[in-house]
Formats: C-alpha cells, sequence, structure tokens
C-alpha cells in the first residue's frame, strides 16, 4: 500500500469513526429522552433498548457517516493543500477516491451481514421493550395459505416457537380433504409439532351408502415443514421487517403461494442494494471538487454535499415505504432507481474526471 494511500486511509477512517460516534448519539439519545416515560425502569431492559435501537440506527447512520466522513477528508485536504501536492506527486484520481470507496464496501458489506442475523429485528424487539411485550409476545388469529393447507392460528408466539388453538385444513382442488384441530403446537427440528391432534377425513368421493367421515386423534404428529414461526409473524404484521435470511426463506415458501411478497421483496432489495447509492456519490463528490484552495468555497461546498446526499438518501427511503405499503413494485421502486442512479453518475463521473 502506497504511502499517500495509508494517509489518506488514517484521515478518512478517524473523520468517519468521529461523524458515526455522533449521529449514533444524538438519534439514540434524543429516542431515548422521547421514550424515557415509557421505557421499563429495570436496567437490563433499559440497557437492551439503547443496544437494539443503536443498531437500527447504525443501518441509517453508516452510509451517511461515510459520505459525511468523507466530505470532511476532502475540504480538510483541500484548504490544507495536500490534494494539490498528492496531483503534484503524480496521483491520479483513482488512486485517491478509490481507496475510499473500497473501505466503505468492506464497511457496508459487515452491515448487511449483520442483517442476516436477529439484530436485523431490531426496531421491533425496542418497539416491544416500549409496550412492555418483550417476554410475552404473541399474535392472535393468523390464517395463512401454505402449499395445499390453509391454516389458523388462535394464539402464535413467535419468540416463543409456540402456538395455541391450531386448525389445518388440506385443500385439493377446492375441496377440503382433512382437518386437524389441536390446542397446541411446537415448531421444532423445522416442522410443527402438533399435540393430541383431531384428524378428521373426508371420503374423495361421496356415496349415500358406503362414505363416511373419518375421525381419529393423534398424541403426537408432525407437519408443515419450513413454515417458520418468524416468517409468520412477519408477513402478518405489516409494519415488521425481515432478515436477509428470513426474506429469502420467505419468498421461496411462499412465493408458489398465490401470496403477495412485495413487502418481503422491498425488504431484501433495501437491505442489500439500498446501502450502496453512497458508491457513486462519494466519487460524485470527488469529481466536483475545487482542489484549488483560493476558489474553493468550503460554505457551499460543504452544504451542496450534505443536501444532496441527505435527498438522495431521503429519495431511496421513501421509495423503499412506498414498496412496503404495496403502492409500488419493489423493483420498479427499489431496484431500477438504483440502476438509473449508477447510470446517471458514471456519465457524470465519466465526463468531468475520466478514470485518470
Amino acid at each position: 500500500m502506497r504511502i499517500i494511500t495509508k494517509y489518506l486511509l488514517r484521515k478518512f477512517i478517524r473523520n468517519f469513526v468521529i461523524v458515526l460516534i455522533s449521529l449514533q448519539i444524538f438519534f439514540v439519545g434524543i429516542d431515548f429522552l422521547q421514550n424515557y416515560a415509557d421505557v421499563p425502569n429495570s436496567a437490563n431492559l433499559q440497557l437492551l433498548y439503547i443496544l437494539y435501537n443503536s443498531f437500527f440506527t447504525l443501518t441509517l447512520t453508516l452510509p451517511l457517516s461515510l459520505v459525511f466522513g468523507w466530505i470532511i477528508t476532502i475540504v480538510i485536504m483541500v484548504k490544507t493543500n495536500e490534494m494539490v501536492a498528492s496531483f503534484s506527486l503524480g496521483v491520479g484520481n483513482r488512486q485517491i477516491f478509490m481507496p475510499v470507496v473500497n473501505v466503505s464496501v468492506i464497511l457496508i458489506v459487515l452491515l448487511i451481514g449483520l442483517q442476516m442475523t436477529p439484530l436485523a429485528y431490531s426496531y421491533e424487539y425496542k418497539e416491544k421493550i416500549l409496550k412492555n411485550t418483550y417476554f410475552t409476545s404473541s399474535k392472535s388469529d393468523i390464517f395463512v395459505k401454505y402449499n395445499d393447507y390453509f391454516v389458523y392460528f388462535k394464539k402464535l408466539y413467535p419468540l416463543q416457537k409456540y402456538a395455541e388453538d391450531i386448525h389445518i385444513y388440506k385443500v385439493i382442488d377446492d375441496d377440503i380433504e382433512e382437518g386437524i384441530v389441536a390446542k397446541k403446537a411446537y415448531f421444532q427440528n423445522n416442522r410443527w409439532y402438533v399435540i393430541d391432534a383431531k384428524i378428521t377425513k373426508k371420503p374423495k368421493v361421496i356415496s349415500w351408502n358406503s362414505s363416511k367421515i373419518e375421525i381419529h386423534r393423534e398424541k403426537f404428529l408432525y407437519t408443515l415443514e419450513g413454515f417458520k414461526p418468524k416468517i409468520l409473524d412477519s408477513v402478518y404484521e405489516s409494519t415488521s421487517s425481515f432478515s436477509i435470511l428470513d426474506a429469502i426463506t420467505a419468498l421461496a415458501l411462499l412465493n408458489n403461494q398465490e401470496v403477495n411478497t412485495s413487502k418481503i421483496r422491498a425488504s431484501l432489495y433495501y437491505e442489500i442494494v439500498a446501502p450502496l447509492y453512497f458508491v457513486p456519490l462519494i466519487i460524485l463528490i470527488f469529481s466536483y471538487t475545487s482542489f484549488n484552495s483560493r476558489f474553493f468555497n468550503i460554505g457551499k461546498f460543504t452544504s451542496l454535499s450534505i443536501a444532496s446526499t441527505l435527498i438522495i438518501w431521503g429519495v431511496f427511503f421513501m421509495l423503499h415505504k412506498f414498496s412496503s405499503g404495496g403502492v409500488l413494485n419493489p423493483e420498479v421502486s427499489i431496484l431500477m432507481p438504483i440502476f438509473l442512479w449508477y447510470i446517471i453518475t458514471y456519465i457524470l463521473i465519466k465526463k468531468k474526471i475520466g478514470y485518470k
């Protein structure tokens, strides 16, 4: 690694960390003060609330901090003539912004990796702490379709992976063939274990002389393999988010169930694709910087850069909300804007600085 690269990265990382910590303290602190009256008196729950809120806020502040840290780095290097000195030593444009882009992409990939863990549900967990339902989370009256089954849960406990008052109906060609009724069921080993089930079977061909309904009981029965309770909870709850792994699993399970998966796809695209909006923004800000300190207007450059960053982030965030609510198709509202954004910035950057 060249000396100029090490020097540049050291300045950028320092500025990025300062901005990130500042934004985290500001957003988490303001949220905690606003909801202080609703937060339980338990110190453990208060600490959990702060930790969950910190990670949820991190998904918003990390990309912004990368851009803001880069803006500060550029301003300092231009005003101290370090940028001009670098160019005079034969350093090209790509050698300045590409190390920053590479480090930023690595940090975003780590953030995406964390979205595959239960931390992806941090917003839900912190809301449950506020509502005093952190340990007793449940959903009522859930009715969904899964393959050839229509499933009804009177009560579902996603965290405990447990359900009460279960009704499962097997439907073939619009005809109910079998019904399973039970008081309790547990999700273990990727399947539902039904306790003390009453099974009712209807004959496929009805004849007045020979047809009869078969009723028998099973003390222990497993069914609905792969139908995860967290997926049920998230699909049922319109404001729920998904971890990346749960979103992929939900798409695989529900894609052929004639179920609208727009919210799942929107969540998946937003967590994986949307954070990458900052990559062309970093290069675009660099390309429109005046490197001569005499003609460099700090106020104008900083205000325009920050305002542009917030506007672009706000547009993608708004499109995500529209797609999550079913107003717009996720492919149209998230993937297409990101694709167009990359094309537009490529043209602008190519025109301004090329690839030296």
